[in-house]
């Protein structure tokens, strides 16, 4: 038996980058920045702070998901695995990444934390709601939103009303 998770909380380096493919197919490839805080030992050692980076990968209707809501400084709990691939560059040299292949994702914070926050929510197709519903104010502590993809590589929220 083995086992490949990866459990992150971050925040996001860079705007997604989003491309598709012939089959209407879609990638989102982004940085994440982890950081573990700095300290001081008992000894009076000064530990810095470290920050890690990681490259995310996000397929199917996840990756569009990511593409309306995901922005540079977006706080974001992932669930994924670890994949590493390889490829050769232009000069024939061997090359290889290794990335998280994200496959449950959590807008964490409050909406106004949110820079791709606009104050309406977005017609991703799965609200239940009805047209002419009035919007509900919301509270000033939203829950996160989570998304996962599933076998059908769409993206499904958890929740039919999204929160931002």
């Amino acid at each position: 038996m083995s086992v490949n998770k990866v459990i992150l909380v971050g925040n996001v380096g860079k705007d997604p980058e989003v491309r598709y493919f012939e089959n209407d197919r879609a990638v989102a490839n982004f940085p994440l920045a982890t950081t573990e805080r700095g300290f001081t030992t008992s000894s009076g050692q000064q530990i810095p702070e470290r920050t890690e980076w990681h490259n995310l990968a996000v397929w199917g209707g996840l990756a569009k998901v990511v593409e309306s809501y995901v922005k540079k400084g977006t706080q974001l709990y992932i669930e994924g695995k670890l994949r590493t691939r390889s490829w050769d560059d232009k000069d024939g040299n061997k090359r290889y990444t290794t990335e998280v292949i994200v496959e449950n994702l959590q807008m964490l914070g409050r909406k106004s934390d949110n820079p791709s926050s606009t104050g309406q929510a977005a017609n991703t197709g799965t609200s239940a709601a009805p047209q002419n519903q009035q919007p509900v104010s919301s509270p000033p502590q939203q829950s996160p939103t989570q998304y996962s993809n599933n076998d059908s590589n769409e993206g499904s929220p958890e929740e039919d009303d999204l929160p931002f």
